[in-house]
């Protein structure tokens, strides 16, 4: 364990997901103060649970819902009452849908762009004022699709391009203040929301729906998806003092799959 993190305090939305746990694994392990906040509070029992396990591992639980502002505003405060500060919020929460365009509903866009981007945006505007205190940052999840358009997923495409202009927006906000906001984009990872996408999505081949995926990555044979822990590190990188001139950006983690002509999904 390293003390990269010692005495700083994080708050991760959506940390009983397969990123958002990553996530907190990352941090923990760098010495660092959590507040995982998730809206499924059996699965977040069970992360604290198993994460509070590792010997000097300090991670408090706060279940909350991020598309209701009273709880954007409640987790930063319980965050902040708890610690004394804060000096990361990373956004993970994020819902999925998909489908053709003319099949979706007024509930799937209200229900998907509520988290995705209302519930970043919120969470973003009760951080601002402690994240100023301590000259802190903000690291959003974004996707492939908030930097490409991708078929059938318009609404999701809308959010977390959404995602990726807030982020630009807010990053611009904040530099005198010497507050840095930036966003990961990555593509397909390996966590129960992939999984989640296949059994509901796949016509009933999930297997089948996850080759179909694979199949478009440029890696062709040799494609895989990415790993929660890899895009923990890019995170964990995004908040560190290395970090220090790098704001306003979306770093792709994708396998080149929004590097330009020749996408599948496009």
């Amino acid at each position: 364990m390293t003390a990269e993190f010692e005495n700083r305090v994080i708050l991760i939305t959506g940390a009983a997901g397969g990123i958002g746990k990553a996530v907190a694994h990352r941090f923990l392990a760098a010495g660092a103060q959590v507040f995982a906040a998730d809206l499924n509070g059996v699965r977040l029992k069970a992360t604290v649970d198993e994460i509070g396990a590792t010997p000097g591992a300090t991670i408090y639980p706060i279940e909350a819902d991020v598309s209701v502002v009273g709880d954007c505003e409640r987790m930063v405060a319980v965050t902040v009452a708890g610690a004394g500060r804060l000096d990361t919020l990373v956004n993970c929460a994020g819902l999925w849908v998909e489908g053709p365009s003319e099949t979706m509903t007024e509930a799937d866009w209200d229900r998907v762009v509520s988290v995705n981007l209302k519930g970043t945006f919120f969470c973003c505007r009760y951080a601002i004022p402690e994240l100023r205190k301590t000259q802190g940052c903000i690291v959003n999840l974004s996707s492939d699709a908030g930097v490409v358009g991708t078929p059938q997923t318009a609404i999701y495409t809308a959010s977390k391009g959404g995602v990726s202009l807030l982020t630009k927006s807010l990053a611009l906000e904040l530099a005198p203040d010497l507050v840095r906001v930036n966003a990961v984009c990555p593509a397909d990872v390996m966590t129960p929301m992939l999984q989640y996408q296949a059994d509901t999505f796949g016509n009933g081949d999930p297997d089948g729906y996850l080759r179909r995926l694979l199949a478009n990555y440029p890696q062709g044979r040799r494609a895989r998806f990415i790993r929660p822990d890899e895009v923990a590190e890019l995170v964990c990188y995004l908040a560190s003092e290395k970090a220090a001139p790098v704001t306003g950006a979306l770093l792709s983690i994708d396998f080149a799959m929004s590097a330009g002509y020749g996408n599948a999904r496009l």
